[in-house]
């Protein structure tokens, strides 16, 4: 039944790209053919014809890709997850202990290596992953990656004969793709004393993004009139909204449906509160864009890394002029209509400085002056004038950041040319994007990189 399940999804996505890349053909004649004659008219017929060709080409290659690759979740007899495969036994660790009355003393601990990272959506979670990737490396730890694409076949929920090679009773340190959550599954992948790691986004925010890069990609999104789309949407969301729609799940409650929980549930429904206390239940640090230094920080507490695994350049960043400036009444319709996503903020906001709190709010505040500082002196070592800089102005193609369709929007940076030796392999890791440091890792891509090297030929 899955293999059809996986078959029919397939299917639609077929579909839909050819929908899509039809939609943009007829959009792009239309356009030439009122404004242009002759050659100018010939050259753009040609343009289109050449989309509808790269429709088929891509939607051919993925449906055959279905068919024939190993995504059929054969029954697995049920092997015990070994408890850990590092490479190497951790070191011991000073750690700050700080009880009831704020008193700190000195104990130790040992770096936890076994990480589930929940990589939301439109999240900073891409910066985040390239955290996590420099952290198993350092420790030479086992990834559990996807294969083919750099998700777990989202948003289908998340099977672990997904994961690249696997085979019952391997052993993995750190799984941190794009997945619908699915926590049987994922337990069954992992070490039992695993720690389970997320972030969080406030829903008006992670709306207006999520509408900026996945717009396009929802069909009902392209009957909404004028230029301002996501004000004309949010004016009056159900005139427009599919539920059942291709991607409508970008576009309503994307965080409760990335942990695997259905995203068009009203909020008095009982199944909100059960969804929110099994994250509850089964993540131990529940991060926050809006405060995600003090989030690494926490996450250094918890696991007992070091202040130098928290080192980041942010990634995935657009430039100014896409942004929407939310006015307050966008921004309190925007919270209406992803109203779930607003109560699971709220309630791991909550959570979040709890912890905050007893951590200490003057030792939090030192260790975020500190990692700051460190930082800053990697950007002047690393970074050519010291910021990003749009997709155009990137001189190296192993630094270009993934781009959504229609535009390109997503910042990147160019390394120093300079760098002392020191600092030079640090440096490009740092600033790698993620598509390319997963290939580095050893993940084939193919249908991702089709995808891509199909929207370049076609200037897209």
């Amino acid at each position: 039944m899955r293999v059809w399940e996986n078959i029919r999804a397939t299917v639609m996505m077929t579909m839909m790209m050819m929908i899509t890349w039809r939609f943009w053909a007829f959009k792009v004649i239309q356009t030439f053919c009122w404004t242009m004659a002759g050659k100018q008219r010939r050259a753009q017929r040609s343009t289109g014809k050449g989309l509808v060709l790269g429709t088929l080409l891509t939607s051919c290659t993925i449906l055959l890709y279905c068919l024939f690759s190993a995504q059929t979740n054969f029954s697995h007899p049920e092997v015990p997850v070994p408890y850990s495969c590092a490479h190497r036994p951790s070191q011991l660790r000073p750690k700050r202990i700080t009880n009831s009355s704020q008193q700190t003393t000195e104990a130790s601990c040992t770096p936890k290596v076994d990480v589930m990272f929940m990589k939301t959506h439109k999240t900073a979670s891409s910066t985040f992953l390239n955290i996590l990737f420099r952290f198993g490396e350092k420790h030479r730890l086992k990834f559990a990656f996807p294969n083919s694409r750099n998700d777990f076949f989202y948003p289908s929920l998340f099977q672990r004969t997904q994961v690249k090679d696997y085979r019952p009773g391997m052993c993995f340190n750190i799984i941190c793709n794009h997945m619908r959550f699915n926590a049987p599954e994922v337990t069954k992948l992992l070490p039992m004393d695993t720690s389970y790691v997320t972030i969080l986004r406030d829903p008006a925010e992670l709306f207006e993004s999520s509408f900026h890069y996945f717009g396009r990609l929802a069909p009902f999104t392209w009957k909404i009139p004028g230029d301002d789309k996501l004000t004309e949407f949010l004016r009056d969301p159900q005139s427009y909204f599919d539920p059942d729609g291709f991607n409508a799940f970008y576009l309503k409650n994307l965080l409760f449906f990335d942990f695997g929980q259905a995203n068009t549930l009203e909020l008095g429904d009982p199944r909100v509160e059960e969804g929110i206390r099994s994250i509850t239940d089964r993540f131990q640090l529940v991060m926050l864009v809006e405060y995600f230094e003090e989030s690494l920080i926490l996450l250094k507490e918890a696991l007992c890394w070091e202040m130098d695994d928290l080192l980041f350049f942010k990634l995935n960043a657009r430039k100014g002029s896409t942004v929407s400036k939310l006015t307050a009444e966008l921004r309190a319709k925007a919270l209406e209509w992803n109203a779930v996503d607003w109560k699971l903020y709220q309630h791991f906001n909550q959570t979040f400085w709890k912890k905050v709190d007893a951590y200490g709010q003057r030792q939090m505040a030192e260790d975020v002056a500190e990692l700051r500082r460190r930082n800053a002196e990697m950007t002047s070592i690393c970074i050519e004038g010291g910021r990003a800089v749009e997709a155009g102005s990137i001189q190296e193609t192993a630094m270009q950041p993934w781009q959504p369709i229609g535009e390109k929007s997503i910042m990147g940076y160019n390394l120093k040319k300079n760098v002392d030796k020191a600092h030079r392999k640090l440096c490009r890791k740092m600033l790698m994007p993620e598509l390319q440091y997963l290939t580095e890792l050893g993940v084939n891509l193919w249908i991702t990189k089709l995808w891509g090297h199909v929207r370049d030929v076609i200037n897209w």
